[in-house]
């Protein structure tokens, strides 16, 4: 199945951006009459053919509706990315897979990394969505620092290794609501993020007795929420 990413507009008659246009006509060499599929990002898929193999702006005809997917909550993960660039963009593709809304990178106070390429990383998540077919691209957004977040978004969870007696993600996640998630360095959330998420009505979680890494985390909090919401 040759899948195109497109702006969904409503529109019938689609031109492709000219990243997916090179790929269809010169990678794929597609031609005028070539039946294709597009995903919108937003739960859309679509039986489309080409009517004009431009090399920078391809035009195809959506010719039938296939699926629409919908989702009634909104799964985000917050979480610090590792020292390894590799690393995280696995959790990128990985999280993308299993379906996860909005991905938001965290500075906090023992971060590795501390600039990312976001450009590349947007290509990243279309290109793995358009591999897997998932129907909903994840929204990423900047580098932000931990304390600016938390002030932000209140009433979420932390999964941290503080005390060891959190609860598990899965005894206190109620399936149907909205879920936001933070993820930690590698060396853990310090003492004083904890605390500043708590007061800021943060529920303390945990993903499971093992030590995980990073973008293990990442994922695990992200397949838990997928699965309780059978999904």
């Amino acid at each position: 199945m040759k899948v195109f990413y497109f702006q969904n507009t409503g529109a019938q008659e689609i031109v492709l951006n000219e990243e997916e246009s090179v790929h269809a006509v010169r990678v794929l060499r597609l031609k005028e009459q070539d039946e294709v599929h597009l995903i919108d990002g937003v739960g859309g898929l679509f039986k489309a053919r080409i009517s004009n193999a431009h090399s920078k702006k391809c035009e195809v005809q959506i010719l039938e509706q296939l699926k629409v997917y919908t989702r009634n909550y909104h799964k985000h993960i917050a979480i610090a990315p590792p020292k390894s660039i590799d690393r995280f963009e696995w959790f990128l593709e990985k999280a993308t897979e299993i379906g996860v809304d909005e991905i938001t990178p965290l500075l906090t106070d023992r971060s590795e990394r501390k600039n990312l390429n976001i450009e590349r990383m947007e290509k990243i998540l279309t290109s793995t969505m358009k591999q897997c077919i998932q129907p909903f691209r994840p929204k990423l957004n900047p580098l932000i620092r931990y304390s600016d977040f938390v002030a932000k978004n209140k009433n979420a969870f932390i999964a941290h290794l503080e005390t060891g007696e959190e609860e598990l993600l899965q005894r206190i996640y109620q399936p149907g609501k909205d879920c936001l998630i933070l993820i930690g360095p590698e060396g853990d959330f310090s003492p004083v993020e904890v605390n500043l998420a708590k007061a800021n009505g943060y529920t303390s979680v945990s993903l499971g007795h093992s030590r995980l890494r990073v973008e293990t985390a990442g994922v695990v909090a992200c397949h838990t929420i997928t699965v309780m919401n059978n999904d």
